[in-house]
């Protein structure tokens, strides 16, 4: 049970590693909180500092949400558990520790743990959020299709119900974290993200 527990800390300290803030600065001498849209995510360190540093950010945070809960079966095989480290990891994330809890929206992470834990409706999630991306030029509305995917994919794939449960949470937390993008796309003052624009 103790070490259940101190992987579940694990998890979280994995989670909180704030890879957008530590690339952007180490790349472009820059706090990533101070430019841009001010979210340490992925997003902002492919508009702020550039792509190179963009995709090792979606990497690093992707992979930083599937080890731990790929090895979290070398623990303890069950659902409950795995579902327990990925809200260890998300949590991590979202609320870092090493950022005064207040981290990224959790889109490359929650691909990563998903990965994981639920391998094909997350690749499903993920070519939705790549088809909405490209046409429509909009991150937020990819992450919010990809994270609506992802319950109804967990069901037709023939997942559990506390299974299609979980990701329908984790989707409204994805949405939740959205709102300010929502608004913005409401009121039609959200930036369409250009990943070839010259620099």
């Amino acid at each position: 049970m103790f070490i259940k527990f101190l992987y579940i800390v694990f998890a979280y300290l994995c989670g909180s590693i704030p890879f957008a803030y530590i690339i952007a600065k180490n790349v472009a001498k820059v706090d990533i909180r101070t430019v841009g849209s001010g979210n340490p995510g992925t997003t902002n360190v492919f508009r702020s500092v550039g792509k190179s540093a963009g995709i090792a950010t979606f990497v690093a945070d992707v992979l930083k949400g599937f080890i731990p809960v790929y090895f979290a079966i070398l623990i303890d095989n069950s659902f409950s558990y795995s579902v327990a480290v990925v809200a260890a990891t998300m949590l991590g994330h979202i609320f870092t520790i090493f950022l005064k809890f207040k981290g990224g929206k959790g889109v490359a992470t929650g691909l990563g743990v998903f990965l994981a834990l639920m391998p094909l409706p997350s690749l499903v999630a993920f070519g939705i959020f790549g088809l909405v991306f490209m046409f429509s030029g909009y991150v937020a509305i990819g992450s919010i299709c990809a994270a609506i995917s992802l319950p109804l994919s967990s069901y037709f794939s023939g997942h559990d119900i506390e299974a299609i449960i979980f990701s329908f949470a984790f989707a409204m937390l994805i949405i939740y974290k959205h709102k300010a993008n929502i608004k913005r796309l409401k009121e039609g003052s959200e930036n369409r993200f250009r990943m070839f624009k010259r620099r």
